[in-house]
């Protein structure tokens, strides 16, 4: 049998969100999806960020949400997976970072999400197989 890979867990297709969006859009989006994360992508639906509830919560009290663009506040510097990394990899990086969500690129387009519950999901497929 071959190792499973993290596009076997992930989710797909992902919601996304360009960076010249309102963090009110970005609210909208976070709550109508029940998702706690969002990549941002470019006009050519390239991922150049993240934006994550922490990221809205830390900025959207001020007042100014609705002038405020997504590309303000994601966070631009990010880890990715590609689709044929290890489920291990995946793993090991959740145990090690402090960072719930993980989108899963091919050349730079959004292929998927995976997150710290896809890995738990697949621990516990693993116990009780």
């Amino acid at each position: 049998m071959a190792a499973k890979t993290v596009s076997d867990i992930m989710t797909s297709p992902v919601v996304t969100i360009s960076g010249d969006k309102s963090l009110v859009d970005a609210i909208k989006l976070l709550l109508r999806f029940h998702i706690s994360g969002l990549p941002v992508v470019d006009g050519e639906e390239n991922i150049v960020g993240i934006i994550t509830e922490l990221d809205v919560l830390n900025f959207a009290m001020s007042g100014s949400a609705a002038q405020t663009k997504v590309s303000e506040v994601m966070t631009s510097e990010l880890s990715t997976f590609p689709p044929d990394a290890p489920i291990e990899q995946a793993m090991n990086f959740f145990a090690a970072e402090r960072i719930r969500r993980v989108p899963v690129v091919r050349e730079r387009k959004v292929v998927g999400i995976v997150s710290r519950r896809d890995v738990m999901r697949e621990i516990l497929s693993m116990y009780t197989a």
